[in-house]
C-alpha cells in the first residue's frame, strides 16, 4: 500500500509539473509584447544654493543679452539714416562742384596741379644729413 501511494504521489508531482509548464510557456506564446506600469515616487528636486545662484546668474545673463540686442538694433538703423544723410550730401557736393567747374571754365581760370600720390609700396624717403655745426671763434674756446 505504501509502494502504491508513493506511485500515485509521484504520478501526481509529476502531472502538475507538466500543467504548470503548460501553462507558463503557453500564456508567453499568446502575447506579442509585455506592458509594465511603473509608479514612480519622487520626492521634490532639492535646490542648492550653486543651483539658485548659476540660474538667476543665467536669467541676468539672459536679459543682458535681449538689452544688447536692442542696442545693435538701435545702432543699426541709426548707421542706416546716417548712411542715407551722407549719400544726400556726397550728391549736393557733386552738384556744387560740377557748378564751380562750370564757373571756372566759363572765367577762363586753370585747376591747380595735381600732385603725384607716392607709391604706398615705396620705402620711407631718407632723412636729410644734418647740418655741421659752425666753429667757435678762437677768443670762445676752453682753455
Amino acid at each position: 500500500m505504501k509502494s502504491n501511494r508513493r506511485f500515485y504521489i509521484a504520478t501526481g508531482m509529476v502531472i502538475l509539473m507538466v500543467v504548470v509548464l503548460w501553462f507558463s510557456t503557453s500564456t508567453g506564446q499568446m502575447r506579442q509584447r509585455y506592458e509594465v506600469e511603473t509608479q514612480v515616487y519622487s520626492t521634490p528636486e532639492h535646490r542648492t544654493d550653486a543651483t539658485r545662484a548659476i540660474e538667476a546668474y543665467e536669467r541676468v545673463m539672459e536679459r543682458y543679452m535681449d538689452a544688447t540686442k536692442g542696442n545693435f538694433v538701435e545702432i543699426s538703423g541709426d548707421i542706416r539714416s546716417i548712411g542715407a544723410t551722407l549719400d544726400s550730401i556726397d550728391t549736393k557736393l557733386t552738384r556744387v562742384d560740377m557748378r564751380l567747374e562750370r564757373i571756372e571754365r566759363h572765367l577762363g581760370i586753370l585747376p591747380p596741379p595735381i600732385a603725384p600720390t607716392p607709391d604706398p609700396n615705396a620705402g620711407p624717403v631718407p632723412a636729410p644729413a644734418p647740418a655741421p655745426l659752425p666753429a667757435r671763434p678762437p677768443s670762445t674756446q676752453y682753455r
